[in-house]
């Protein structure tokens, strides 16, 4: 009975961490400029030659438009290409919004342009300001309940169809599947500690994170919508700007959240710029020097005379909060010829599994875990870790009093 009960709990987790209702794959951007917000109003004979119209005047307004942001002159500075050019680096058209009449276009249409054409004529290739890789955390409030990859929202779209070819930010955009819920909430969007930071950033490969959060207050169902946009960046969640943007009704959600993004791409290019968008560097792992004992200055000399090379070892370990993946691998860094920890398998609660760079046997890396208080199994290559058990008081002598 109880084994079943436990089956049922496990099977309640597994799927609250694998609901179907979660994950967004974002567009592949990497191939393409994106120039988004394009206006055209153009009148013609019929439907189709309007559209045409319409469409080639986008191409212009974009290339110009992609021109000046790119070298940051003014839109009237854009060198002139002819439509034939501009056919053979546009890769498509985005429609925005539209509106087709008998004899007139209006729209606003998106323009996507051949990164690897385009580049050659933008005459600012190698020279564009470029952030390093930015974890992004998109944080929707509604009805006083904070939502990231929990389930799909409507901020998590908006930013899964952004197309940030034409940003200097280096957006690293997650999915939201796996353990994406688990680590990258609100909670730990606004959690300022370093060491489970320097966890997450590594995994997802980044640098620093930045948190695009938004609040949607609702009128009533269907009703008007109040957006206010924050943007925030770093472990202490530092407030770069905010914005407030409004819609007439529910069907405008999709285009207010589209505007939100470019709004806060806005608004991160800027801090770049400014020089506010910069990795904070204590996420970077540097150890102090240690004052080293005479053994440990003689076994340091020994092997500057006598180069070692690095192995790589499997090392796992009883994780039961995240405090306690802090501590093993604190404990493994400050083992003298270690080289590097990597956590490559999370488990909270349950065993953890890391890649541990070690100069030497791996009987010596035992020995050196054994005497800062670990119980140690080893196995083929592998060592398995936990804490002692600590010692147990002797019992008072009989007939006097503990600690006579």
């Amino acid at each position: 009975m109880l084994a079943a009960g436990l089956l049922g709990v496990a099977g309640v987790v597994f799927a609250q961490i694998e609901g179907s209702d979660r994950g967004i794959a974002p567009i592949d951007s990497t191939s393409s400029y994106e120039v988004g917000g394009v206006a055209v109003d153009v009148a013609a004979r019929d439907a189709d030659a309007a559209r045409t119209a319409g469409w080639r005047i986008a191409q212009r307004k974009g290339w110009q438009l992609l021109w000046s942001r790119t070298n940051g002159q003014p839109v009237s500075a854009a060198p002139s290409l002819s439509d034939s050019t501009l056919d053979s680096i546009v890769a498509g058209i985005v429609v925005e919004d539209e509106q087709v009449g008998p004899r007139r276009y209006i729209a606003r249409l998106g323009v996507l342009f051949d990164r690897a054409r385009t580049g050659q004529l933008l005459g600012a290739h190698g020279r564009g300001l470029r952030s390093p890789p930015m974890l992004l955390i998109p944080v929707m409030w509604s009805g006083a309940t904070p939502t990231s990859f929990e389930t799909r929202t409507e901020w998590q779209r908006a930013w899964a169809r952004f197309r940030p070819g034409g940003s200097p930010i280096d957006y690293v955009r997650p999915t939201g599947t796996g353990s994406d819920p688990l680590l990258l909430n609100e909670a730990q969007a606004g959690r300022p500690g370093r060491g489970w930071w320097r966890m997450i950033l590594d995994q997802f490969g980044t640098a620093d994170v930045i948190v695009a959060e938004v609040a949607v207050e609702r009128s009533w169902p269907g009703g008007p919508i109040l957006a206010r946009f924050t943007a925030r960046h770093g472990p202490d969640d530092v407030v770069l700007d905010r914005f407030t943007l409004r819609a007439a009704n529910g069907d405008g959600m999709a285009a207010l959240m589209d505007e939100g993004v470019r709004r806060m791409d806005e608004i991160y290019s800027q801090a770049l710029r400014d020089g506010r968008l910069r990795p904070d560097p204590s996420l970077v792992i540097e150890e102090e020097p240690a004052e080293l004992s005479d053994e440990a200055f003689a076994g340091e000399t020994m092997a500057e005379e006598s180069p070692l090379t690095a192995v790589n070892y499997t090392v796992q370990v009883e994780t039961a909060d995240a405090n306690a993946l802090t501590v093993a691998e604190s404990s493994l860094r400050a083992v003298p010829g270690v080289r590097g920890v990597d956590t490559t398998s999370l488990a909270l609660g349950g065993t953890s599994v890391m890649r541990v760079a070690y100069e030497g046997e791996i009987s010596g890396l035992r020995i050196a875990l054994q005497a800062r208080g670990w119980r140690v199994d080893e196995g083929p290559g592998t060592l398995r870790i936990r804490r002692a058990a600590p010692t147990p008081a002797p019992p008072p002598a009989p007939g006097g009093t503990p600690g006579q």
